[in-house]
């Protein structure tokens, strides 16, 4: 099946409807999303993303399917890392719980245009500069090797670019304002910390981008394969935050697959002109990887005392 304006636009809707109702009936309320709920709508979530593999094997074909899967199992167990670094900036910022829902909407509906952008940007690149695949490969290969480097990645929002540009412009409240990211004060608008953990939020996503859309590209040149396997990755990703908010850091060799996946997807991309990796091997072996390391940290669990310093 040739895809055509008529499925985007579709597709699109689809998202869109999913929002909303997420946004304005089943969170209309700020309120603590428990683990339970938040179990429930990452099956949910994940259970759409099936769905919707089964409907691209159904009209697509098996390749397709495989490649939309293989680029939806990347970007959910990056999405991984990232979850690190929400949960130090709502620990940084204080951010309640029953608020920390509002920030992520937002913040994914920005992750989702500007991944557009990358997708389409990236695979126009690729077509008309085909080169480029081995600088994206060797790129994921160094972003590995890097992953490994000892130390945690620290949050320090006043060494943030874009929030030291925006305060520059606009006047930030020093206290929280409950749910609010702007409140009026003396007949002046100013933007309230729940905004400016919004906007670190966004940049966080921007440079995750960076990494997760070259590793996917490896998988796939399907414009629409790319962008929707990316979409369902990003979508559940509010509810395997609040699911997993608690526990990720007990998966300590979760970073190693992580960085193992990256390389190899990236070793994948640099040979890609002598020999092209079937896609039944890559989801094999990435989620062989992801499988690995999540049981070796329940098999060789860290010490108390190792996880109360993290």
């Amino acid at each position: 099946m040739e895809i055509q304006l008529i499925h985007w636009i579709f597709f699109l809707a689809f998202v869109f409807l999913l929002l909303a109702l997420d946004l304005g009936v089943f969170h209309r309320k700020s309120h603590e999303v428990k683990i339970k709920e938040a179990l429930i709508w990452s099956a949910v979530w994940i259970g759409l993303a099936l769905i919707f593999n089964y409907l691209i094997y159904i009209y697509m074909g098996k390749v397709k399917a495989l490649e939309f899967l293989a680029g939806y199992l990347i970007e959910k167990s990056l999405s991984v890392d990232n979850l690190f670094v929400f949960i130090m900036l709502f620990s940084y910022f204080n951010i309640e719980p029953k608020y920390q829902h509002k920030v992520l909407f937002w913040g994914i509906l920005g992750a989702l245009i500007m991944r557009a952008i990358f997708i389409f940007a990236g695979v126009a690149l690729l077509n008309h500069f085909h080169w480029l695949i081995y600088i994206f490969g060797a790129f994921l290969v160094f972003t590995g090797i890097k992953m490994l480097s000892p130390g945690e990645a620290k949050v320090d929002p006043d060494k943030n670019p874009l929030v030291r540009i925006f305060k520059k412009f606009f006047p930030v409240t020093p206290e929280m304002h409950g749910g609010k990211f702007f409140v009026r004060q003396n007949a002046r608008l100013f933007a309230t910390p729940l905004f400016v953990v919004l906007i670190i939020v966004e940049f966080t996503d921007l440079i995750f981008a960076v990494d997760s859309i070259p590793a996917i590209l490896a998988i796939s040149n399907d414009t629409f394969i790319i962008f929707t396997s990316n979409v369902f990755a990003i979508l559940g990703l509010r509810a395997l935050y609040f699911a997993l908010a608690g526990i990720t850091r007990y998966f300590h060799y979760l970073k190693y697959g992580l960085a193992a996946i990256l390389a190899f997807v990236g070793m994948k991309m640099i040979v890609s002109g002598m020999y092209k990796f079937p896609i039944t091997w890559s989801l094999a072996i990435i989620f062989a990887i992801l499988l690995i390391s999540v049981l070796a940290s329940l098999v060789f669990p860290v010490r108390d005392k190792d996880i109360s310093k993290t």
